[in-house]
């Protein structure tokens, strides 16, 4: 089973800076992984850890940018604080609009970055719990047969057996067969709880790029 202790991941080309948070952050008990490249930091990237990722902006090959986007392509929630030695104020708009949580000059104050990365790691925790149910529910979806999730679709839509029954060309006894069916493998205790769930999924983003 993957470690589920909270992790922060460092990219960041200096190696002074990477070495020296990754010293402050474990003389508090924080787990890190530093990366001198945002290849290399994709390629070990694991969705199943929850984590933060302090974020260079200025790095060659790949910009601290082009690595949000890759994490935004993937689904991944993980909260982003971005660092930079020659910030400005259009740089950490961009930042924070594609979803980054916070945006920090270079040198930064010690304390307030531990701060900061707690706050983060307190969020990456629940993001974390969030993303494991709906991976979970998006496996048990797959799982459905294509008569079901024809059937599921029409509970989504908020369509009555009858209705569904008609469309489908199929009796009501047996909408009712597939929705005790499509209730049992998704473990949901209700109509209204499985539509919630659904619809959580469905309007995320997925990892697989579906």
């Amino acid at each position: 089973m993957t470690d589920a202790t909270p992790l922060v991941y460092i990219v960041d080309d200096d190696n002074g800076m990477r070495t020296s948070l990754a010293w402050l952050l474990e003389s508090v008990g924080i787990r890190s992984q530093g990366f001198v490249s945002a290849a290399d930091f994709l390629n070990a990237f694991d969705v199943n850890v929850p984590a933060c990722l302090v974020l260079d902006v200025r790095m060659p090959e790949a910009s601290g940018f082009d690595v949000q986007d890759a994490l935004n392509r993937r689904g991944a929630t993980l909260p982003i604080i971005f660092v930079s030695g020659h910030g400005d104020i259009p740089m950490s708009v961009r930042a924070l609009q594609q979803g980054a949580i916070d945006f920090v000059e270079k040198p930064y104050n010690s304390q307030q970055m531990l701060e900061r990365v707690q706050r983060a790691l307190k969020l990456a925790s629940q993001r974390h719990v969030k993303d494991v149910r709906q991976r979970e529910l998006r496996e048990r979806l797959d799982s459905l047969t294509a008569r079901e999730k024809e059937v599921l679709r029409g509970l989504i839509e908020g369509k009555p057996s009858k209705v569904i029954s008609t469309e489908l060309s199929i009796s009501v006894k047996t909408v009712d067969v597939h929705r005790a069916s499509i209730k049992e493998k998704l473990g949901a205790a209700s109509i209204a709880t499985l539509v919630r769930d659904v619809l959580q999924v469905w309007n995320a983003p997925d990892e697989r790029g579906d």
